[in-house]
């Protein structure tokens, strides 16, 4: 309803001009609206005697007649909605509290538990045994659908956690890799466009050059002159 009193003094008079007043001159089925009930209202940030943090309330005064002072209006009265009689229409004060606690819920778009309504409080006081007992099996279903409720989005958040971080493990791999070969393209190409820094000539220093020194020392040899065998002409 708000963060602040001045907030929450305006959501309350809200809740009370939209839902409240409307649903109370419509539960008296005599035909009226809001436009025909005379109220006065004073909102309260605090009870005596009570140790609850949120004590907001509104107290509402109502008038005993509608504000063209024809009809009679009584809330506390036993009829409910008759059509016959000296007394018609009525006022069914149960349906006033469900349908106000139905329309404060719409408004502010509270979702209210079973254990909060007030068909839970009114049968646990008010009704008898087995009332007691189906609306406590309702309020265990609820709980356990809850309960189911709340175990199957904790699984489904931790499938989306355990899918994004696959998701991004296999990222961080493919742009490591992508990483990796182009620091390894970046090395080839390099040493490709090495430049040649005179190594043709370094190579050429060292390779060692034909040794003609022996040439240049060796001695032509001269041929001996074969004699003439000796024999006895025939």
């Amino acid at each position: 309803m708000g963060n602040t009193e001045q907030e929450q003094a305006e959501g309350m008079k809200w809740y009370i001009r939209e839902v409240v007043i409307p649903e109370y001159a419509n539960n008296f089925n005599k035909g009226l609206s809001a436009e025909d009930i005379k109220f006065y209202g004073k909102i309260h940030f605090s009870r005596d005697r009570s140790n609850k943090e949120l004590n907001m309330h509104c107290h509402l005064i109502v008038s005993r007649k509608d504000q063209s002072n024809k009809k009679k209006l009584s809330p506390l009265t036993n009829h409910k909605n008759t059509q016959k009689g000296t007394v018609k229409g009525g006022f069914d004060r149960n349906n006033l509290f469900q349908q106000a606690e139905h329309g404060f819920d719409k408004l502010f778009g509270y979702n209210r538990q079973l254990t909060e309504s007030f068909e839970y409080y009114n049968t646990m006081k008010n009704g008898n045994i087995s009332d007691q007992l189906s609306i406590q099996e309702r309020q265990i279903s609820d709980e356990r659908k809850s309960t189911d409720m709340q175990i199957g989005r904790n699984v489904n958040e931790q499938e989306e956690l355990t899918d994004n971080m696959f998701a991004y493990k296999q990222d961080d791999k493919h742009s490591s890799m992508q990483t990796v070969n182009q620091e390894n393209m970046k090395e080839d190409k390099q040493s490709f466009n090495l430049p040649d820094l005179g190594l043709s000539s370094a190579l050429g220093l060292l390779t060692p050059e034909p040794d003609n020194s022996n040439e240049e020392q060796q001695i032509p040899m001269k041929r001996k002159k074969k004699k003439p065998k000796r024999g006895l002409r025939r």
